[in-house]
């Protein structure tokens, strides 16, 4: 078997092979878009301007480091020569274009996406990377800059950021990489642990109906040196089964023994899928989290996926992995990834290290039928995208109803909410769904609260040990917003978790711009005031975990424990003793 390809762009499903497209690529402009008009795509323009792709041209890992409005940019490059390799297809793979992407191959248009942090493919037949001349491909990417009804996240729609929000990421921002293929190939799997019956329940898309049936090979390596073989055969483009386990009681994926267990599936039409699966039980219940039977208090922490030098692309799979391992050294067992749907290469770090993560989407912020309509798409590809990541406990739609902020007289946004919890179930159903982080709840499986109180009375007052709720949700005043928005959702029966605490800011450097919920001026200051705002939320029998705010520096918002390049704002030891407190 393979094993898992530890260097490839997505871990969970690589093909032994793969070619990185990353690099030089030819780089324009398109401000009075008329790219199309002229028909860019059949013109060259490699050499015009170069930029270093995945990075986008905001950044200055990019070579462009232009910061502007710029609606409308084209991207350039050849395809390597295949002229050897014995393959019917070529995929080219996009871990992510922000925002609207259109592809041609030799001019001729192949393929239109739609969404800024979800995945996509383009097929090219292989005989077009066989010939003297090389294949050129070339993109046109819209990404509306001041749109609100764009899933956008944190990407300020003003010039200049300000506040809690960061630079655009335009463009390109996730690897691009090729691959090749049979006609009939593996397009998507899906596995998932009965824990129960002691079974692996899995399901694999094709491409296309073939016409004549495929036999499916499905292997899973063990720890011991063994494997679990098993096939079937599919005669139409779906085919799915089960795999009886033997005793795994030695295997099992937690955050304390991240097991990750080699997969392979293979078609008779002579396709091979490489990746893992971690199996791990998952349930929730008003005490909190268990993973495997065990009770876990979740002790997280707000991570925006932001780097200075690169905007939301990770600066290089060393990055993703550094930020893993310094989340976890801080003492969390858990990350809120932000408004951002994290790159594969940091999932495979958490699952491999064994970091708790919750699922989110950057936010749209306006409310319209567009709007939902994007949110929901690209919703639903990134949930298809992550389903078989152990590391992946929960999944959260919507934060602080950015977007749906008229839900207290808007019925329809109160609905926009049901339905993407009810889309997140009915794609996964094996995870907790937290609608609307924070307040205004109508569908969640957690009562999850934002509250920046600085103060520790405050605090211990509101999660005291034997208050309902209910009666949290009466005494509930951050930013002014109703903890509960819907007479049918019962907020004493979920587990309550603190979601969002803390953003104190520590600026070690004089003089320096700062943005936070309270400011503190020294490192002992800093020190206490952590322990202080820990304290009462660790004391509460209440709370099944908390989420602080936040792991690093973020351009203006310096309420970071680490510094944006990572350096600790105080001993990371003593740091993390704090974040553990009596919750070790």
């Amino acid at each position: 078997m393979a094993g898992i390809l530890e260097d490839a762009p997505n871990p969970q499903f690589a093909r032994t092979g793969w070619i990185d497209l990353n690099g030089p690529w030819g780089f324009r402009y398109d401000d009075e878009n008329i790219g199309l008009i002229e028909r860019w795509q059949d013109q060259s323009f490699i050499d015009d301007q170069v930029i270093q792709v995945p990075f986008p041209p905001e950044s200055a890992l990019s070579g462009i480091n232009d910061p502007g409005f710029h609606p409308v940019v084209w991207y350039q490059r050849d395809l390597p020569r295949l002229e050897h390799v014995d393959t019917e297809l070529v995929l080219i793979h996009f871990g992510a274009v922000d925002y609207e992407a259109t592809i041609w191959v030799n001019g001729i248009l192949l393929k239109q996406h739609t969404g800024g942090s979800s995945p996509f493919t383009v097929e090219v037949p292989a005989s077009w990377l066989q010939q003297s001349d090389p294949a050129t491909i070339t993109l046109r990417v819209f990404d509306d800059p001041v749109s609100l009804e764009q899933p956008r996240g944190k990407q300020s729609w003003s010039l200049e950021p300000e506040g809690i929000f960061y630079k655009r990421t335009t463009g390109i921002w996730q690897p691009v990489w090729l691959e090749t293929t049979p006609a009939t190939y593996i397009d998507y799997i899906r596995w998932r642990y009965d824990a129960v019956a002691s079974l692996l329940d899995w399901y694999v898309e094709l491409n296309h109906t073939p016409a004549e049936p495929v036999t499916i090979t499905l292997t899973v390596d063990l720890p011991d040196g063994s494997s679990l073989v098993t096939t079937a055969d599919a005669d139409g483009r779906l085919v799915s089964g089960q795999i009886a386990l033997p005793d795994v009681s030695g295997f099992l994926w937690s955050p304390a023994s991240p097991t990750l267990l080699p997969t392979t599936v293979t078609t008779s039409t002579g396709d091979t899928v490489c990746g893992y699966i971690g199996l791990r039980s998952l349930a929730l219940d008003k005490q909190g989290f268990t993973i495997n039977g065990e009770r876990v208090w979740m002790r997280m922490v707000l991570s925006q996926g932001y780097f200075p030098e690169s905007c939301y692309a990770s600066p290089s799979t060393e990055a993703a992995r550094k930020e893993v391992e310094l989340t976890l050294a801080l003492g969390f067992n858990g990350a809120r990834t932000h408004q951002k749907a994290e790159d594969p290469r940091y999932l495979y770090w958490a699952d491999k290290l064994g970091l708790l993560l919750w699922g989110e989407i950057g936010a749209a912020y306006t409310w319209s039928d567009l709007a939902i309509e994007r949110l929901g798409n690209e919703w639903r590809e990134l949930v298809r995208r992550d389903i078989n990541r152990p590391s992946v406990i929960a999944w959260t739609p919507f934060n602080e109803s950015w977007g749906i902020n008229q839900m207290p007289t808007d019925p329809n946004q109160r609905d926009g909410v049901r339905a993407l919890y009810a889309l997140t179930y009915a794609i996964d159903g094996t995870r907790p769904v937290i609608g609307n982080d924070g307040w205004e709840h109508v569908r969640s499986d957690i009562y999850s609260l934002h509250d920046y109180s600085w103060d520790a009375d405050e605090l211990r007052a509101s999660y005291a040990s034997g208050r309902s709720n209910t009666d949290i949700a009466k005494t509930f005043h951050t930013a002014s917003k109703s903890a509960i928005m819907a007479d049918d959702f019962d907020a004493d029966a979920a587990p309550i978790m603190i979601t969002e605490y803390g953003g104190v800011s520590f600026v070690p450097a004089e003089g320096e711009n700062w943005y936070g919920y309270g400011k503190v001026t020294t490192a002992d200051e800093f020190a206490a005031k952590y322990a202080e705002l820990n304290a009462p939320l660790h004391e509460s029998n209440e709370l099944i975990g908390v989420c602080y705010t936040q792991l690093t520096d973020t351009e203006q918002e310096t309420n970071g424990l680490l510094l944006e390049d990572r350096t600790p704002k105080l001993d990371i030891d003593l740091l993390a003793a704090i974040t553990k407190g009596n919750k070790a």
